[in-house]
């Protein structure tokens, strides 16, 4: 008898953790960082968390861009959906219509309290009295060169449209593109063109009313600029991803390139002089105000189940926290900036290597982002119907009329304007 009593006393004081690690809510994180060096930060940060709390097991299941937005609704709809995905504001309204979504307005207003958002960075998700997405971090598009290969040139850093072009003429010798720009239709491109439309003028896509107006005078100019410029840039940008472009930088096949970061690539594949590598706003066609595409990337909680949610919630508010949002971050140094007041000043944030050894460029990432805009959310006003122009790569498809199908810029832009407003329907 005692020998059974025993026995039942040690099966009793084993069952707590077998039945904690059974009845353990389990998460599943999605996004579309693919780089195994960011997977594996991702679950660096996974594995601290889970650690501390032993209650919750968050799992992370990246995904690919050119799928994600078909595969969630699918997903979603068959119950094998994410808890939590990561999102851009485009991408957000998609899963709102489909009644996915849940406002996090008082979440966001809690963490907002404690950590002091980006204004603009909760602009983008806001709209239809509520806010459907938990900023994470923010990325703006620059223009990267080499000091010394303009200073060998006798070129200074444009500021203008005519300048860039002159530039870019300038440099495209010896088998080298003076400058490198995608012409894919794919989102590279339409964060490339934005770019260059937001600078000439044409940063509104919608009148007040929402009816659209991307047809107009400074779009087709911006159009017509950036085609011009192409002649500057490799053959084979026609099927550019960001990857060949920070290759062509890194290789010195490209004097110039637009893109959001160059500074892991030049680090570990280029030559990685720091007092080399220049980084600078993307020239406007009038030398004034120089602005950018921005994007503030979020986190959508997609959880029906309340222990879930908060499961969710915890993990999101552990990422935010700054001694573990610098790691974040620096998934991908000078790539990913800080949505939050302290996050800005977080030491996780500034004392990475990589962080430390370009500084300097990383400071001016973070001013050019002062300007940073996204097509369909500017001017404080959100357009959902957005999300299906963006899907569909409407603006890069305008583009790709022009470069190949040799359409003239104000026709194809004509023709993109018919497609946005089909889309929109």
């Amino acid at each position: 008898m005692k020998t059974i009593l025993k026995l039942a006393l040690a099966t009793t004081m084993l069952m707590p953790a077998a039945a904690f690690a059974q009845d353990a809510v389990e998460i599943t994180l999605w996004h579309m960082e693919q780089p195994p060096h960011r997977v594996a930060r991702v679950q660096e940060l996974i594995d601290a968390f889970n650690a501390a709390n032993p209650g919750i097991v968050v799992t992370q299941e990246p995904q690919n861009w050119g799928e994600v937005y078909a595969k969630t609704p699918a997903a979603l709809a068959a119950g094998q959906g994410p808890d939590m995905l990561f999102a851009i504001p485009d991408f957000t309204p998609i899963l709102k219509d489909i009644g996915a979504l849940t406002s996090v307005e008082e979440f966001v207003e809690e963490l907002d309290a404690k950590h002091d958002f980006v204004d603009s960075t909760v602009e983008a998700y806001s709209y239809d009295g509520g806010v459907w997405a938990v900023p994470l971090y923010n990325m703006t598009m620059n223009l990267w060169y080499r000091k010394s290969v303009l200073e060998e040139a006798g070129i200074e850093v444009p500021s203008t449209w005519e300048e860039w072009r002159d530039a870019a003429e300038t440099l495209s010798v010896d088998g080298v593109s003076g400058m490198g720009l995608p012409a894919n239709r794919q989102l590279y491109t339409d964060q490339t063109v934005y770019s260059v439309m937001t600078n000439g003028g044409a940063t509104e896509i919608y009148n007040e009313d929402g009816t659209l107006r991307f047809d107009n005078p400074e779009t087709v100019a911006s159009f017509e600029f950036y085609n011009d410029m192409l002649q500057f840039s490799p053959a084979d940008s026609t099927s550019w991803t960001w990857g060949e472009a920070e290759a062509c930088f890194s290789s010195r096949s490209c004097a110039m390139v637009m893109q959001f970061s160059v500074i892991a690539t030049y680090d570990t594949q280029a030559e990685g002089d720091a007092a080399d590598l220049g980084v600078a706003p993307i020239p406007s066609r009038d030398g004034e105000e120089h602005n950018t595409i921005a994007y503030a990337n979020a986190v959508m909680l997609l959880s029906t189940d309340d222990e879930k949610m908060e499961a969710s919630k915890k993990f999101v508010s552990f990422l935010l926290e700054p001694e573990n949002y610098g790691r974040f971050l620096n998934m991908e140094p000078g790539l990913f900036m800080p949505v939050t007041a302290d996050g800005a000043t977080a030491e996780t944030f500034w004392s990475d290597p990589m962080v430390e050894k370009y500084r300097e460029q990383i400071e001016t990432i973070i001013d050019n982002g002062q300007n940073g805009r996204l097509f369909g959310f500017t001017s404080g006003r959100t357009f959902p119907s957005i999300a299906a122009i963006s899907a569909q790569n409407i603006i890069a498809e305008t583009l790709q009329a022009v470069a190949v199908s040799g359409q003239s810029p104000a026709d194809a832009v004509a023709a993109g304007q018919a497609r946005m407003e089909e889309a929109a329907r």
